[in-house]
């Protein structure tokens, strides 16, 4: 069983036990998270697909840990005007685990 959940703009394939990482959540870790936005479930077989979404469909999920990823550098150039700007970048994601799909 497995299902299409919809967070922070994306969209993710979820299934019960699975560890995923989204957009920061504004929850402490152990804290459950319900995910509403069900896009499809797909229960060996018996799919259910939503319009937008599925009715009465939600996804349980505990917070584990909040954390930033790798840093990514910008880096913009000009080379006759010696113009030349470095950023850097972390984004912020919370880590949870998928504890159950009710459809």
């Amino acid at each position: 069983m497995f299902a299409i959940i919809k967070t922070g703009g994306k969209q993710y394939r979820v299934a019960e036990g699975d560890i995923l990482r989204v957009e920061l959540l504004e929850k402490d870790p152990k804290q459950a998270v319900t995910f509403e936005e069900v896009l499809l479930i797909d229960n060996d077989g018996d799919l259910k697909v939503g319009k937008p979404t599925v009715a009465g469909a939600k996804v349980e999920a505990e917070v584990i840990t909040h954390d930033r990823a790798k840093k990514v550098i910008i880096f913009k150039k000009k080379k006759t005007t010696t113009y030349q700007r470095t950023q850097g970048h972390r984004q912020g994601y919370t880590e949870v685990r998928i504890k159950s799909i009710k459809a």
